[in-house]
């Protein structure tokens, strides 16, 4: 991986082609030197080491679409290229609201102000003709709405404060200091409903104590047909707060469609004819009991819950199909269900890495264990064939290995620890302390290389006061290439650390490509030992390009981007 610290946003320094590819006598030297030769994986390899095009119309670049079932099953069988990178969907959410990077969404103009505007001008001009209809048939017409995000709107407690990560007592602090935002263009739509003659009614997962609360909030913003009669909190379990007669559940407790279906069947029974519900998960809506259900945008937190027994409503569930930009501009333009959801990517992210929910993943057995496995095998006849060529021919072949998560593995400390936040502080620590497992398989293909003929230099963009610590992590799980002096970290600017001479920045601050491809450069120049550099390994894009490789490898890494 390429510097965590800081996140650069920049473009390849291309350089002109310097090599041919190994090809076929590649093949040829890995057989005799008794290696199976493997098809392709699911990894990205390129050979010619220019970066861009490599004459055969790929580009070192990330993928842009995805398929991606909502309950994280994906996982299992997508790759790990083909999940949606957390850090460019949280890029992506950042566009569609309007946050500059602050968690704060925009409360004037944003993708999802202008989409919710357009949603809620469709709808508000159905009203009357609903409305008369219904009373033409002697009806009682209501409308049901949810609270967070269709009423009152979250975005910056989900992620200023909470940055993606639930937590229901900050949520409670919210809620009783009555803090959130009306939901962009709702206020009109609910009064006017109102106003026309709708009854309308609120039905929340929030919870009874919740209840006074969340009705001031409503208030506060403007909406004036909600009031303790027609908004239905759900039971805490304590004292005189208690499951409703009305409600029967499978198990002892109830899901969400259990509680809000059969809230609105008992609202039916009153003698109102639900004409429309509203709300931003699917589980607000499914189990019947209105003629209609909205569905409104939110890729920032999926609520899934079981259907009604004998209940099938296949158009009330989430998308699958996504085309993402890696640097955030879909957000623009693709709509808020058009969006990876950002829970459905973790739980993705969570099945490739093994991980049960705790954060921490499986050592022993994964899909991303099996696709390393399966790409290690396939680049090692190719590695090993080119040390060796090189070797014999005085060439002083060498392999580039970037540090996380190419040969130390970062999961446990980015989700278990960290949560997908990263933070500079807390990675020192774990650096420092040496806690980092190996990258499956890749020990295995350092010792190949090495046996062959391959010196192997790594290329990281830790810095110099974590070079010690990251040695011996390197030694402690079971590399024996690396040396002090072909490991390169990246400089502090304080006392001794200082740039390199080797290296040239078209700014003050150097972009990971720069300091990475200028860096090959040098390992291949007499100052740097002079080493043909035939393979390049690193999980992240701005670890590969900018040329000074025969031959550069992905590894993949959806759990974050670095540009």
């Amino acid at each position: 991986m390429s510097e965590r610290p800081a996140r650069f946003h920049d473009s390849p320094t291309i350089r002109p082609p310097r090599r041919r590819m190994l090809g076929s006598a590649a093949a040829a030297v890995a057989l005799a030197l008794g290696l199976s030769v493997v098809g392709a994986s699911g990894a990205q390899a390129w050979d010619g080491g220019h970066g861009g095009d490599h004459g055969h119309g790929q580009n070192l670049a990330p993928r842009t679409s995805f398929v991606m079932a909502p309950d994280g099953s994906s996982g299992a069988t997508a790759g790990g290229e083909g999940i949606p990178n957390i850090d460019s969907v949280k890029k992506t959410i950042a566009t569609y609201y309007g946050d500059p990077g602050t968690g704060i969404a925009n409360k004037t103009t944003s993708p999802y102000i202008s989409e919710m505007d357009s949603i809620l001008a469709r709808e508000t001009a159905k009203l009357r003709l609903t409305y008369l209809q219904a009373v033409r048939h002697h009806e009682k017409p209501a409308i049901v709405f949810d609270a967070d995000d269709t009423t009152l709107w979250t975005y910056d407690m989900e992620v200023g404060d909470m940055h993606f990560n639930f937590n229901p007592a900050e949520q409670d602090v919210w809620v009783q200091d009555q803090r959130f935002p009306a939901t962009p263009a709702m206020v009109a739509y609910v009064n006017a409903a109102s106003k026309m003659g709708y009854a309308v009614f609120g039905l929340t997962g929030r919870n009874d104590n919740q209840k006074t609360a969340t009705l001031g909030n409503l208030d506060k913003v403007g909406y004036t047909p909600f009031n303790a009669t027609n908004f239905f909190t759900k039971w805490t379990g304590v004292g005189a707060s208690q499951q409703p007669s009305y409600i029967t559940c499978v198990t002892t407790s109830c899901t969400t469609v259990e509680y809000k279906a059969q809230t609105r069947k008992h609202i039916e029974s009153l003698g109102y004819t639900i004409t429309l519900n509203v709300g931003d998960q699917w589980s607000d809506l499914q189990g019947g009991f209105s003629e209609r259900a909205l569905k409104l945008p939110n890729p920032t937190y999926y609520l899934p819950s079981t259907n009604l027994p004998g209940v099938s409503q296949p158009w009330l569930a989430p998308r699958t199909h996504f085309t993402m930009a890696p640097d955030g501009t879909s957000g623009a333009k693709v709509g808020g269900e058009g969006i990876p959801n950002i829970d459905s990517v973790k739980k993705t992210i969570a099945t490739y890495y093994g991980d049960p929910g705790t954060g921490i993943s499986n050592k022993t057995s994964s899909p991303y264990i099996t696709e390393m496995a399966k790409l290690v095998k396939q680049q090692e006849p190719a590695v090993a064939a080119a040390c060796y060529v090189g070797k014999r021919s005085h060439k002083n072949p060498a392999i580039v290995l970037d540090a996380d998560d190419t040969t130390l593995w970062t999961y446990d400390m980015e989700v278990g620890d960290m949560h997908f936040n990263f933070n500079p502080a807390e990675q020192d620590v774990w650096v420092q302390d040496q806690r980092f497992p190996a990258t499956p398989s890749m020990v295995g293909l350092a010792a190949v290389a090495q046996k062959y003929g391959c010196t192997i230099v790594g290329l990281t963009g830790r810095n110099d006061d974590q070079k010690a610590a990251t040695l011996g992590n390197l030694a402690k799980v079971g590399y024996t290439g690396f040396t002090s002096a072909n490991y390169y970290t990246k400089w502090t600017g304080v006392g001794a650390s200082q740039q390199p001479s080797y290296i040239t920045c078209a700014t003050a601050k150097c972009t990971t490509i720069e300091y990475k491809s200028q860096t090959r450069a040098h390992v291949e120049s007499s100052a740097g030992g002079g080493y043909d550099i035939v393979a390049n390994f690193g999980d992240q894009f701005s670890d590969l390009i900018g040329g000074s490789a025969d031959r550069t490898v992905k590894l993949p890494n959806p759990t974050y981007y670095l540009p």
